[in-house]
């Protein structure tokens, strides 16, 4: 099983400096692979509705996939020397970003939707890079040692449990700072259901009078932290467009207007965690409807939905039952907890 534990850095001004130069050249980097894909596909296509009969014919070319594109790495690194100060395996993670938007775009995801047209992206909006894998023992106490960027010193506000395998490590800027997600892998959690209490089962059904309802008329009231903070959004939004664009004063207004989105966004995470260990030590089975929540998003009632954030709780929900079914986290309760689809099995 895969789990992801985050932490805030505590960076010196030369690294968050260095972070910074790295997200801004990733993101050029990552903005012309994806034009050269899109050079490829104009060249390469002609509508047959649109086709005239004289036209001219451009000269085609090989298609740029994953191992050609990485391949100009080497190039890269030739004809801009500042590159090679990137750690190699970063710099293929962009070219895999490319290769996944891009794929989406004309053959769909793994269930067959397609995705829009991909964007090329703002330097603001290239927020993460990634390190595919990290050799063990790169964490020290508080400290990460990362490839080609030296040791970083973070908050460790909770240990990372033994046996655990660090795979992947990546480097985030939020409105509040930036953190670092260790993605870890743990073997000894269970792949099938466990056994459980069978008078211990209980089913749960959300709404917006009520964040949900269980089996036993038991209700946990919705705290709508959006719609409480749509008033003090609201005046720093005018702030925001009030200045003038591209200035210091317009960009300082957008990061407070980042910082209080983000505040909202970790009141309604915090609530969501509580909400399922409350209901995991009570109840060794939850089921639970298999909503089209992107679907009822659509809805007038759009606001409400995305402050509520059911498909963040259930897939907590999900996470925490499985991490307890294991019996390898340092948890307090031996309970064998697990969450069932009401779709797909029936109680």
């Amino acid at each position: 099983m895969i789990v992801a534990y985050q932490y805030k850095l505590r960076l010196t001004l030369q690294q968050t400096i260095e972070i910074d130069r790295w997200l801004s050249m990733l993101c050029a980097q990552y903005n012309y692979l994806l034009a050269d894909r899109f050079d490829w596909y104009e060249r390469n296509r002609s509508p047959v509705n649109a086709c005239p009969l004289v036209c001219h014919l451009p000269e085609l070319r090989d298609n740029p996939d994953y191992y050609s594109q990485k391949k100009t790495l080497l190039n890269l690194k030739k004809t801009h020397p500042w590159y090679s100060e990137i750690y190699s395996q970063v710099l293929q993670d962009v070219v895999k970003r490319v290769k996944v938007t891009f794929d989406r775009f004309l053959k769909g995801d793994s269930n067959g939707k397609r995705s829009g047209r991909p964007r090329f992206k703002q330097r603001s909006r290239y927020r993460t890079f990634l390190y595919p894998q990290v050799k063990e023992g790169c964490l020290v106490g508080n400290l990460v040692n990362l490839p080609m960027f030296g040791k970083v010193k973070f908050i460790l506000h909770r240990p990372i449990p033994d046996g655990f395998k660090i795979k992947t490590v990546s480097i985030t800027k939020k409105a509040d700072g930036y953190y670092l997600t260790l993605s870890c892998k743990d073997e000894t959690v269970p792949t099938i259901k466990p056994d459980f209490n069978p008078e211990s089962i209980t089913g749960i059904d959300v709404g917006l009078k009520e964040f949900l309802t269980t089996a036993q008329n038991e209700t946990v009231a919705i705290p709508r932290y959006y719609r409480k903070a749509q008033k003090r959004l609201k005046v720093i939004q005018k702030r925001v467009s009030r200045r003038k664009k591209g200035s210091n004063r317009r960009l300082k207004a957008v990061k407070q207007l980042g910082k209080q989105h983000k505040k909202v966004a970790d009141k309604r995470k915090d609530f969501h965690f509580k909400t399922a260990n409350n209901l995991l030590k009570k109840y060794d089975v939850i089921a639970y409807e298999d909503l089209n929540v992107k679907g009822l998003a659509k809805t007038n009632k759009a606001k409400s939905i995305h402050d509520a954030g059911w498909s963040n709780f259930l897939s907590i929900l999900q996470t925490k039952a499985a991490k307890l079914a294991g019996g390898s986290f340092p948890r307090q309760t031996l309970r064998k907890c697990w969450v069932i689809n009401y779709c797909s099995q029936r109680l």
